[in-house]
């Protein structure tokens, strides 16, 4: 029995894929407190989409998928949060009109001039099979990127998550601080987008924040247990993809599900009201 579950450990595209999983499920788990506070879980399903458009155009033209793709999920990051803060259309209408416009194009390209490089289905589902070196190291410094951000600006971004409007009159740079997020977020679903899949990486940046909101009503608590759920999750996940032979994406997402259900149903009436009580309370610890 033993044997079979240290099997996978032989192949080194698994301790690949596992250590991508494990990093990606932290990183996400992490700027998903930031998402899922701030009201915005939908952006991390556009920038998804939006970065499939860049995968499209970087696999057909021959160039880098890390730098295509990543120029263009930057791009899109930046666009969004430029037409959001001049506040002509609400976020989620900017959100829907960039993104889908962009992944809407990515699809006209692949029908156009066909598939080509890296896997239609792995990039839309994720595949442990496509991960190399390249990718743990591209996620390696992405999440060390991310975590430095949320460290050297915590005060910062906890003000402009609970409180824009206050924060601006206190001196804090929020349009500053809404983009750093914007493209850090970009950047960490770029680098997961090979386990996680661009129709899926989302799912990651919230249930591992949701089932965190449930447990506690700190905001350093609900960071530090997102953190840890979202990595656990990959880890399980990973894991299972392999014995079930199943697509890397899916399983994870699903291994997360599982787990916000269970919160969901032991937490109870007590965990909602935690979730309540961290959103009452940000403006306060923000201030």
């Amino acid at each position: 029995m033993i044997d079979e579950l240290l099997r996978p450990f032989d192949f080194e595209f698994f301790r690949n894929g596992l250590l991508v999983a494990t990093m990606a499920g932290a990183l996400c788990g992490a700027i998903g407190v930031y998402v899922v506070l701030k009201g915005m879980s939908y952006i991390g399903h556009g920038l998804s989409h939006a970065l499939f458009g860049g995968f499209a155009a970087s696999s057909l033209l021959g160039v880098n998928f890390l730098l295509g793709a990543g120029a263009w999920g930057i791009a899109s990051a930046l666009m969004i949060n430029t037409v959001t803060r001049r506040r002509v259309i609400g976020s989620d209408a900017a959100i829907g009109v960039i993104t889908t416009a962009s992944f809407a194009l990515g699809l006209a390209l692949f029908a156009l001039f066909g598939t080509a490089g890296r896997s239609f289905d792995a990039a839309l589902f994720g595949s442990i099979l496509g991960v190399g070196t390249d990718d743990v190291i591209a996620i390696f410094v992405v999440s060390i990127l991310a975590f430095a951000l949320i460290f050297l600006r915590y005060r910062a971004l906890l003000f402009t998550t609970f409180d824009p409007e206050v924060a601006d009159v206190a001196g804090v740079d929020t349009a500053r601080m809404d983009a750093l997020l914007t493209v850090v977020l970009a950047c960490s679903i770029l680098a997961t987008m090979q386990v996680l899949g661009v129709t899926l990486v989302a799912a990651v940046l919230v249930i591992p924040a949701a089932i965190a909101r449930m447990l506690t009503n700190s905001f350093a608590r609900m960071l530090q247990f997102a953190t840890g759920i979202g990595a656990v999750c990959g880890f399980v996940g990973m894991n299972l993809s392999y014995h079930l032979d199943v697509q890397s994406g899916p399983t994870i997402v699903l291994t997360a599900a599982t787990l916000f259900a269970i919160v969901f149903v032991t937490t109870g009436v007590t965990g909602r009201r935690r979730a309540a009580a961290i959103t009452a309370r940000g403006p306060v610890a923000a201030r």
